[in-house]
């Protein structure tokens, strides 16, 4: 049995007995988890119960909460909408969370103006406007946009018409964009009408769309409107040209909305496929994070719950793979779609292409091949998130320069794969056209040269370069990369005093929180690459003083001082071997030992 924190305790036999949503608190206040309850007196007392039977994950939430807050609602399908909306406003750290889910932008109409617009935005709101999406897929966004604004004659202006009429109308006009209704060269009704046609084609019905204009095409014709049927003409083409007859099954009605659902661990990835007419017209998904623990059934309601209800289209039939947690309040919850698990006939052949879509994108994910992906707890993810990169760095190389006061200047580069070091792709240089102390040369002449050969050994290129230091150090490394045609890899530079991170490009730096596995990425390759330059820098300062002081020795030349080095090590072993493991080596003898020995002794501080 878990202890009640004194607050719970306190209003622990104050708590309803009815439906509700509940929200657990931490010590400083912060919303740690949303759920909801049949019962929100027995949900919230089970658990600090003896037989709650608790995920690795609930015990980890039990320890950190402090408070709770309760909503009373009317019913359990109240409940659901209510702390699927919570979740999406408080984006508590124990509860399954829909990845981005805010960041897809829509097309909206604005319908409930007298002559509306068509653009893009990221906010819905509830003003009586139209809202296509969200895409997934911003291209087909913007080429539906562009098919938009190139078959239909939608203005482009922010006037607030009727109230606010310019004086002529702009360029669009002259060039056949508009039809200028701000100076009702276009009247409300001719433009109105053209607007349900574009919602029309934004709904995914661009049949009706060219029946429509295919029959005022022939009345103009018939009224001899022959400038006016050229248009509607072309306006066909392209339309025709725009329909894709990409038909996947036809099933009776034709329209449906088609879950697929994929797991792998910790990741999770859902879409919905949209079918009207029986042709595929989108798949948009959504990756889920924080599922670690939890049942398939759970997280797809969470997504049902969280993404779909909030969808302004839907068809009268949702088509799902499996059975979930709160199918019969999510049916409450959508009215007129009806939820179906098909098991055979060409339904469930819709489910299944739904499902290998899903394991396909997330195959992609976990391959890093989608751009801007994240996964919580993955400091790789993590790494893409912050930094804003296109390609998750998955492969990772850092540079660090080390010198003594100038002399046995060397620089070190280091590779990470998913997060790890991979030792056989580890390069040391001895800097060469560098003279004194210059860490920005010395930066630009190692990265230069690392890059220099792995072109010619045609190896692949790193996703991220990482220098050791601030704006200076990545200057020098950009400056290394351009002669190269590599001006456009992303490169970063963390600074050891405040931990911020200079990304090429931009200018103000990042500062991660410091509990951050992305910093801790870039900490611990920084600091291998420090470990790696200071090591060889120290090598490479050891031997050139043995070689200095073997140097002073009479009769020995480079050839036998090597061979004395490589067989035993540094000077102090040279000391310490004797007269007889010396003699043994090629080119001595017992004599030769002996007086290497005594100039040794002689040449040794006292």
């Amino acid at each position: 049995m878990s202890l009640v924190p004194d607050k719970v305790a306190a209003k622990l036999p104050h708590l309803p007995d009815g439906p509700g949503v509940y929200l657990w608190k931490g010590v400083d206040g912060q919303i740690l988890y949303v759920g909801k309850a049949k019962s929100l007196k027995s949900r919230v007392r089970s658990y600090f119960g003896a037989d709650h039977d608790e995920s690795p994950k609930t015990r980890h939430l039990v320890g950190k909460i402090a408070d709770v807050e309760t909503i009373v609602v009317p019913s359990e399908s109240h409940a659901l909408i209510l702390e699927a909306n919570l979740i999406k406003e408080y984006r508590p750290r124990f509860n399954i969370a829909l990845r981005d889910d805010k960041s897809y932008p829509y097309i909206k109409v604005t319908i409930q103006e007298a002559f509306p617009r068509v653009y893009v935005t990221r906010q819905l709101q509830n003003d009586g406007a139209r809202y296509f999406g969200p895409y997934t897929d911003v291209g087909a966004m913007r080429r539906a946009l562009n098919v938009v604004k190139r078959i239909f004659t939608v203005r482009s202006c922010n006037y607030d018409m009727p109230r606010e009429m310019p004086d002529r109308p702009c360029l669009d006009y002259f060039i056949h964009r508009c039809k200028a209704p701000c100076i009702l060269a276009q009247s409300q009704m001719e433009y109105r009408a053209m607007i349900e046609e574009v919602v029309l084609f934004l709904d995914g019905r661009p049949d009706e769309v060219m029946r429509r204009v295919k029959e005022r095409m022939e009345s103009a014709s018939g009224s001899l409107d022959f400038e006016r049927a050229a248009e509607l003409r072309d306006a066909l083409q392209h339309l025709d040209q725009m329909e894709e007859p990409t038909v996947v099954l036809e099933v009776e009605g034709g329209d449906r909305d088609v879950i697929g659902f994929a797991r792998d661990g910790d990741d999770a990835c859902v879409v919905l496929l949209r079918v009207r007419g029986g042709k595929l017209l989108s798949r948009e998904h959504r990756f889920l994070v924080n599922v670690e623990g939890e049942e398939d059934s759970a997280i797809l309601s969470a997504y049902l719950a969280g993404s779909y209800v909030a969808l302004r289209e839907r068809a009268r039939q949702l088509l799902v793979p499996f059975d979930f947690d709160d199918r019969n309040l999510l049916e409450e919850s959508l009215r007129e779609t009806k939820i179906l698990i098909p098991q055979r006939g060409s339904r469930r052949e819709l489910v299944d292409l739904g499902q290998q879509n899903a394991r396909h994108l997330l195959e992609e994910l976990r391959a890093g091949s989608i751009e801007g992906a994240t996964t919580a707890g993955d400091p790789v993810y993590e790494l893409g998130r912050e930094l804003g990169i296109q390609r998750l760095p998955r492969t990772m190389v850092c540079f660090d320069i080390s010198t003594t006061q100038g002399t046995d200047t060397v620089g070190a580069g280091v590779w990470f794969e998913n997060g790890r070091p991979k030792r056989a792709e580890y390069r040391k240089f001895r800097v060469k056209t560098v003279e004194g102390t210059d860490d920005f040369a010395s930066m630009r002449e190692v990265v230069t040269r690392y890059f220099q050969r792995r072109q010619a050994d045609e190896k692949p290129l790193p996703d991220l370069i990482v220098v050791d230091g601030g704006r200076g150090q990545l200057s020098a490394a950009h400056e290394g990369l351009e002669p190269l045609g590599l001006g456009d890899r992303p490169v970063i530079s963390l600074a050891k005093r405040e931990e911020e991170v200079f990304v090429w490009g931009r200018e103000a730096p990042i500062r991660m929180s410091r509990r951050s596995t992305a910093l801790r990425l870039l900490q611990q390759i920084r600091d291998e690459a420090h470990r790696f330059a200071v090591t060889y820098n120290r090598k490479r300062r050891t031997m050139r003083t043995v070689t200095s002081e073997l140097l002073k020795v009479p009769g020995i030349g480079p050839v036998t001082r090597r061979r004395l080095l490589q067989e035993f090590g540094s000077i102090q072993g040279v000391r310490e071997a004797g007269e007889e493991a010396i003699a043994k080596v090629p080119g001595f003898n017992a004599e030769r030992a002996r007086r290497l020995l005594e100039s040794l002794a002689a040449s040794s501080p006292v």
